[in-house]
């Protein structure tokens, strides 16, 4: 019996084997390996002039068909159990599969080539199902809760909590803005000055209630004798300083010109 195929028909040895068997119409589980490996060496013989990477392959599958057949001709070895072991059986297990890869990929092709004919709509649900929550089960959301779990749960939590804080930078306070305004001094100056026409620098330090009165005065007082509203005298080292308003001052600054120094 001839056989007549063309190389480029088949993807490898497998994919040959498996069109023989089809050929002949025998049972994968039952080949008739001496019929199946004739043919086989048939088609290999014809192949002298292929690519030799890809001969190379359907010889190792022809050493295997004669090395089955060989062993199908000596007396059927036995396994531990004393079963008779099947030469093909390792065979048959590699063509089940490949069969089974080889179903799957024309499966997933003829998906493929259908798939320009598959049309979808979109879904035209109302607004107000779509929306539709199903109402919460308390009695299932609870299931199981205690007490005790919910003091751990919240224990757990505290813990996370207090690993967030920061060691050295929990220990910083918050800065403030002061309060006490450099406009509000200047201006309390020049109304101290319209009834106190001189007087001791510690005499306006007194009035203040807080250090940080003291320190804006200070700076309003500094600021003044910088324009030359002030005039400061002292009668000799470390004795009381005094402070003269000046009203011949050639920089005629007034009180509410003072609101530019905030």
């Amino acid at each position: 019996m001839k056989l007549s195929v063309k190389l480029d028909t088949f993807e490898g040895p497998l994919d040959l084997l498996l069109h023989l068997i089809d050929k002949n119409k025998v049972n994968i589980y039952d080949i008739p390996i001496a019929q199946i490996t004739d043919q086989y060496m048939e088609y290999v013989g014809k192949m002298e002039k292929e690519d030799l990477e890809l001969v190379s392959e359907f010889l190792v599958m022809a050493a295997t068909l004669l090395s089955i057949k060989a062993k199908m001709l000596l007396p059927a070895e036995k396994d531990e159990e004393g079963e008779e072991v099947d030469p093909r059986e390792e065979l048959v297990a590699r063509l089940v599969e490949y069969k089974l890869y080889k179903t799957m990929a024309q499966e997933l092709k003829e998906c493929y080539l259908g798939a320009d004919r598959t049309m979808f709509k979109e879904p035209t649900i109302p607004r107000e199902v779509a929306a539709y929550q199903e109402p919460v089960d308390l009695d299932r959301l609870l299931d199981g809760i205690t007490l005790q779990r919910l003091q751990d749960v919240f224990q757990m939590v505290m813990r996370r909590q207090v690993d967030k804080i920061d060691p050295i930078r929990s220990k910083f306070g918050n800065i403030k803005r002061d309060p006490v305004r450099l406009s509000h001094k200047l201006g309390y100056i020049f109304d101290y000055a319209d009834t106190h026409k001189s007087f001791s620098f510690s005499d306006l330090l007194e009035q203040q209630n807080t250090k940080a009165d003291v320190v804006v005065t200070f700076l309003a007082c500094l600021e003044l004798i910088k324009v030359g509203r002030l005039l400061v005298r002292q009668e000799e080292t470390f004795a009381e300083i005094y402070l003269d308003w000046n009203e011949d001052c050639a920089n005629q600054i007034t009180k509410e010109d003072m609101e530019q120094y905030d």
